[in-house]
């Protein structure tokens, strides 16, 4: 028999009664009926149930070790008796009888418990990961990630893509997030950087003639921590390809996505949640930001935000009238089926909508026909009628204002869309919606520098290409870019790339920028293309952000090995840490308080 097992603590069943086995594992817990002792052995594929009378050899040792002690047993495989059996495990059915116990590792007093989910302060889970990542949830989640990560590699195999690894010393780039810095010993006073993408070098594996590449890539950016975005690093789905349209990227990532959420829509022993099919939807992104107050809609939710300036013109509600004719707009969002709630379910709202540092948030109320509210009183029966027919609300639905400057007045509209569907009930539940956000604006303007700046991407191909940043404003150029979203989560933008330095040159010019910073600041980019560069694009899809939603976990920590606080702390590691004199002088580096 083997040294440590013979079958692993997921694997007996009845079945295997009458055998002598050999297990090993974590002591998971431990219980003593009558001066019998059942201990549940845990190892990475389950739960096995041992039994220890007071005449067993093993009895004295289970009866003094602590919990996540490591232990061997060896004993016979028994049925429970029938009340006994466990139908929640896979081996509920047997039993193991101690005839023998080796003690592996003494397992200390806890920090944390292992058995059971409840509730833990974070920085000891994360100074003591090993242990948390010994927790049952935690555990299927790490599993989770890895089977996604094997399933997105063999789909993007099996669509033609090929898988390259790209530097992790780099340059540093002027663009983007902050970089993580890594002196040069050999190179006195320069500095490489860790990729916040690799997103120079897939385009140049393009030039380079490869035709599709992909690679679960590690990003680094020196940034704050959010719920859905890990400090430090992260890993994406980075992916590129040649001689493609939009539709074509669309296209060829569609099914690699829709396909693993289908794949493991199941997580957790859960009935499978409803994936989108076919083509995702295009929404342009100025028609995102009206119907859903924002650019990463979730589509589960069927409120749709409606401008109702126009209503207001003229209007006996005089607040919504000037700040209209004065150059405002007005946002409705809808409350359907709010006949039975009070009037402190519309107030409550209003206050919320202050405590996030605006104005207020207007609304009407309406019961059997009959409106209610300062807004409807003023604004006169027929003008709610006609604003009720527009948007398409019944005798017993409520409506919501959100008035002023039109990005701020649509970012509360969507903070709105966002909370009454989720106060109403109206969130489809057990369901993966997808869509794409395209036709992002080229360039916006910059109210601090009082300048014409890129709105995201400046390696974007605009719309209509060097006609259009000859011959157009501006502010109208609409370019190649485009964002997947799931469920109001961002995983990730994308673009065709502006692949012909002249184009580039006069992109960058439009934004301030000269040709001689263009070929100083990007010279490995620009210099390529200018020996032959094929149409290109791709997309970077987030693996701990898909991992999050299929694992359904509110925060992305929950998702990866060892992460971070939201301090950038690594709590285990004591990361980041001081480094000697001598480390310091090798690097040319003097630290000044």
């Amino acid at each position: 028999m083997h040294a440590y097992r013979s079958h692993t603590c997921a694997a007996l069943r009845a079945a295997d009664a009458g055998q002598t086995v050999r297990l090993s594992g974590w002591v998971h817990r431990k219980r003593d009926h009558g001066g019998v002792l059942f201990i549940d052995l845990r190892d990475h594929h389950g739960l096995t149930q041992i039994v220890a009378g007071p005449s067993s050899p093993a009895f004295p040792v289970l009866d003094k070790i602590r919990v996540e002690s490591v232990v061997t047993i060896t004993g016979e495989v028994v049925l429970r008796d029938a009340g006994a059996i466990n139908a929640r495990l896979p081996t509920g059915e047997v039993e193991v009888r101690a005839k023998d116990i080796v003690v592996q590792s003494t397992a200390d007093e806890l920090p944390m418990p292992v058995a059971g989910e409840a509730e833990y302060p974070e920085d000891i889970r994360l100074k003591y990961r090993f242990l948390d990542l010994r927790r049952d949830r935690l555990h299927q989640n790490i599993m989770l990630r890895s089977q996604v990560i094997a399933s997105l590699r063999r789909r993007m195999i099996d669509q033609g893509f090929t898988e390259f690894q790209t530097p992790i010393l780099t340059a540093s780039s002027p663009e983007g997030a902050r970089d993580y810095l890594v002196p040069s010993r050999v190179h006195p006073g320069k500095f490489y950087a860790l990729p916040q993408a690799p997103q120079m070098f897939k385009q140049l594996l393009m030039v380079a003639g490869f035709d599709r590449y992909f690679q679960i890539a590690p990003c680094f950016r020196d940034e704050d921590a959010r719920a859905d975005r890990s400090p430090g690093e992260f890993y994406q789905l980075d992916f590129e390809m040649s001689f493609v349209t939009q539709e074509d990227v669309f296209a060829a990532i569609e099914p690699v996505l829709a396909g693993v959420f289908e794949e493991f829509s199941g997580f957790g022993g859960r009935d499978p949640w409803s994936v989108t099919k076919g083509a995702f939807p295009r929404i342009p992104y100025a028609e995102s930001m009206l119907k859903y107050g924002n650019d990463k809609p979730d589509l589960r939710n069927p409120i749709i935000i409606s401008d109702v300036g126009s209503h207001f013109v003229g209007s006996g509600f005089g607040l919504f009238a000037k700040m209209v004719e004065g150059g405002n707009v007005v946002r409705a969002i809808p409350a359907p089926g709010t006949a039975d709630k009070s009037r402190k379910f519309f107030d409550d709202m209003n206050e919320w909508a202050r405590s996030e540092g605006y104005a207020g948030l207007g609304y009407v109320t309406r019961k059997g026909g009959e409106f209610g509210g300062p807004i409807a009183k003023n604004h006169g029966e027929a003008g709610m009628l006609a604003l009720y027919e527009a948007l398409g609300l019944g005798p017993d639905d409520g409506c919501f204002f959100a008035a002023g400057k039109e990005a701020q007045a649509a970012k509360l509209a969507g903070l709105a869309r966002t909370r009454i569907g989720t106060e109403l009930g109206l969130i489809e539940q057990n369901a993966y919606k997808f869509c794409w956000i395209v036709d992002f604006p080229m360039f916006e303007y910059d109210e601090d520098a009082k300048k014409i700046d890129f709105s995201h991407n400046p390696f974007s191909m605009p719309q209509g290409e060097l006609e259009a940043l000859e011959t157009q404003d501006p502010l109208t150029i609409k370019a190649y870019q485009y964002d997947i979203v799931c469920n109001g989560v961002e995983l990730s933008s994308g673009a065709i790339r502006n692949h012909r330095p002249d184009i580039m040159y006069k992109a960058f010019e439009i934004a301030g920028y000269t040709q001689e910073q263009v070929d100083a600041n990007f010279s490995g980019m620009i210099n390529a293309f200018k020996f032959g560069a094929p149409p290109h694009g791709g997309s970077a899809p987030g693996v701990d952000r898909m991992v999050m939603l299929i694992a359904d976990e509110p925060n992305i920590r929950e998702v990866i090995v060892f992460p971070m606080t939201q301090k950038a702390e690594d709590l285990m590691m004591n990361a980041p840490a001081p480094v000697t004199l001598k480390q310091l002088r090798e690097l040319h580096i003097r630290i000044v308080d």
